[in-house]
């Protein structure tokens, strides 16, 4: 008995002592944390990978300690002998088997810093990939399964990439009929000569439909309305992906606050050809109120209130949407609060719209799942007054009808809307007389008055993309028809048809580098303009077409690129012919009056940082395209190169772009106006050219220009 209780003690000995010295120890806070030598994998992801953690930077900074301000984290000496085992796994998984990593650690009475010392080796490398369990399926079917793997055949061997790699196989799959395909991963390793064979065995099991379905959850709104939203529906192929579909449209509804679809566990059976659905639901409350408030350097502040009701008038899942927008806060008349001259300065360019308010009333009855799961129809009042800078001011007040609805087999969403309006634009006098040979007041008063817009406008999107926010793979194209004519109730001098075509291509030229290419066309035509006697079409400056911007033509400011009158006063005209001297650039007001015509084209690259390569990307690009008015000018093409950063954000990546601009801007008739406001041309000024501020362009925004 005394020689068992003497070798427990002997065991615990050494325990007890370790643990007596480590009570003694004093806590210290970890006010350093530092890797090097890691070349392959970044910092953040080596910080997440172990347990010791920096403290924030109040308590790191020596200068704030004293204040007691952020949060303290403590070094803990077991932990710290576990990270470094921790390190070796995560390199190990992640292909370097001879990675070393050693420490330093500098003790000080209250403080601690910690740099984790690594050598990475040479990597594995993946010698064979091989694929099987698939023979069965149709090749088209194959073909997508395996197409664009993570983890790649020549590329370092990493174990996590290899089971995103079965992942992708089975999700694949899974859209496409096979609900309970799965995928097992294998693999032979050969450490001494740095190779691995890969193999990734599937069983796709049995193509199933959509059996029965059950909602569970419903209160207020009628079951038959919540089975109306769904795209999964009895009798359908089964595909994961419209699962999520099917949510996402409970969800876009606006009548629930939670929703799933998922399959039935408890009555799936693995193997059967179909394939039961549970629906679980949690309604939103009746009534909704929300505000927004922000500021824009045009804009200044701006805010919006609206309202909501749900099931509106029955249980058919109708909604009453009521809301308001306001725009010029502080500057606009009845708000001026004198900003014009301070934080809102831009605006007060602007001579069409700086000194009134813009603001927008509506209602609007929305009716989810009408006709289809993807259909949704909603009928709009409204009033509103709204501006484009240094262009036109719009009032308009009138009704739109939209039905909208997406395709389930091709996922191409269609929109056609009508829209009837009565109201009048305001653009600058400059702008009437160069589009439109209005050069008189009482001829610019015609065009200005009250007049009804009837459009019809058609637009269908081919979204075919890996990533909505950030695509890397696939195409997207769109196309928008709109026409204006009197058999839709619009006034007869407002008639035209406009055409816009947009698409964008992304192709992986390898690892993380994308190459991108873009191109955007559009041309209005309408009958020819005679002010006089007020046949032909007078086209709406908003429905016009204006280039320039973060979106385009990167190399020019929004709406500096095409059409331009410039305009300056008749003092400045008389002082420069009596001192024999060129008028000042000063003086003279550009505004754009827009075309008839566009067609603009981009190509860009898009490549890791060498820092931070996982969240920063760098972009190289040449913009090229013009705005012009067909007929009356030859068209203008202008080609901007410049380079971007890009940091990825929820939202999608935030960018700077600089662009290089060597170009005028484009000649126009150059107009002055006297004391009581009449506007006339300068005599021999018909290709005035004014020159741009410099030859760099900076734009700020947030998600990809295309």
């Amino acid at each position: 008995m005394r020689a068992a209780v003497a070798s427990v003690c002997a065991l615990l000995s050494p325990l007890l002592l370790a643990a007596s010295l480590q009570a003694q120890e004093p806590e210290r806070v970890v006010r350093g944390l530092d890797f090097e030598g890691n070349r392959s994998i970044p910092d953040e992801v080596l910080a997440a990978a172990i347990s010791t953690t920096n403290s924030s930077w109040f308590a790191r900074a020596f200068l704030f300690r004293w204040l007691g301000l952020g949060e303290k984290r403590y070094f803990d000496e077991d932990e710290f002998r576990r990270d470094v085992i921790r390190l070796h796994v995560l390199y190990r998984r992640n292909g370097f088997p001879n990675a070393e990593v050693d420490t330093t650690v500098r003790r000080e009475p209250e403080s601690v810093f910690i740099s984790f010392l690594i050598e990475e080796g040479e990597p594995m490398l993946v010698t064979s990939l091989e694929i099987s369990g698939l023979d069965s399926l149709p090749p088209w079917l194959r073909r997508l399964a395996v197409l664009d793997l993570p983890l790649r055949e020549g590329e370092r061997f990493n174990r996590y990439l290899m089971q995103a790699s079965a992942d992708s196989i089975e999700r694949r799959l899974r859209d496409r009929g096979y609900p309970s395909a799965t995928v097992f991963t294998g693999f032979e390793a050969d450490r001494p000569s740095l190779t691995a064979r890969v193999t990734l065995d599937g069983d796709h099991g049995t193509r199933a439909v959509i059996g029965e379905v059950e909602v569970v959850g419903v209160n207020r709104i009628d079951t038959a309305l919540v089975r109306d939203l769904l795209v999964a529906r009895p009798g359908r192929r089964y595909s994961q992906d419209e699962l999520l579909l099917s949510q996402q449209n409970l969800y876009k509804s606006d009548l629930f606050r939670y929703a799933t679809v998922s399959i039935d566990s408890a009555e799936f059976q693995p193997g059967a050809d179909t394939v039961p659905l549970l629906v679980q639901v949690n309604e939103s409350r009746r009534r909704r109120i929300r505000g927004s408030l922000g500021y824009g350097t045009e804009d200044c502040f701006r805010g919006g209130v609206a309202w909501t009701s749900r099931n509106f008038l029955g249980s058919n899942g109708r909604l009453l949407d009521l809301t308001s927008r306001v725009s010029k806060v502080g500057v606009g008349e009845p708000t001026d609060w004198g900003l014009a001259e301070g934080i809102c300065s831009s605006s007060k360019d602007d001579s069409v719209g700086s000194s009134l308010l813009n603001y927008n009333f509506g209602a609007t009855i929305r009716r989810p799942a009408f006709l289809t799961a993807t259909s949704n129809l909603s009928v709009s009042l409204y009033t509103e007054r709204r501006s484009e800078f240094r262009v036109f001011l719009r009032r308009e007040t009138g009704t739109t009808v939209t039905l909208r609805r997406e395709q389930l087999r091709r996922r191409i969403p269609l929109s056609l809307a009508y829209n009837l309006n009565y109201g009048r634009t305001v653009a600058t006098e400059v702008s009437f007389c160069a589009s439109f040979n209005a050069c008189t007041p009482e001829v610019v008063d015609l065009l200005r008055q009250n007049r009804v817009l009837a459009t019809l406008t058609a637009t269908a999107t081919v979204p075919r993309v890996n990533n909505v926010l950030d695509p890397s793979r696939g195409s997207i194209k769109s196309l928008e028809v709109a026409v204006s004519s009197r058999f839709l109730g619009s006034a007869a001098f407002q008639q035209f048809t406009r055409v816009v075509a947009d698409a964008a291509w992304y192709r992986p030229v390898a690892r993380d580098v994308v190459l991108s290419w873009h191109v955007r066309g559009g041309a209005i035509f309408s009958p020819t303009v005679d002010v006089a006697t007020q046949r032909g079409s007078f086209i709406p400056p908003e429905h016009r077409f204006y280039a320039g911007g973060p979106n385009d033509v990167r190399g020019f400011e929004r709406n500096e690129l095409g059409p331009v009158v410039y305009v300056v006063s008749k003092g400045e005209v008389d002082s420069a012919a009596a001192e024999g001297r060129d008028i000042d650039p000063e003086e003279v007001q550009v505004s754009a009056t827009g075309g008839n015509t566009l067609a603009v084209g981009n190509v860009e690259l898009r490549i890791p940082s060498p820092v931070f390569g996982s969240r920063l990307r760098l972009a190289a690009f040449v913009d090229a395209g013009g705005a012009w008015q067909r007929g009356d000018r030859t068209p203008v093409i202008r080609v901007t190169p410049g380079v971007g950063i890009r940091l990825s954000t929820p939202l999608g990546p935030a960018r700077l772009d600089v662009a290089y601009n060597p170009y005028r801007l484009q000649a126009g008739p150059l107009f002055q106006f006297d004391a009581v406001g009449a506007l006339l041309p300068v005599m021999g000024q018909n290709r005035f050219v004014l020159d741009r501020d410099g030859h760099f362009t900076y734009h700020f925004a947030v998600g990809q220009p295309f």
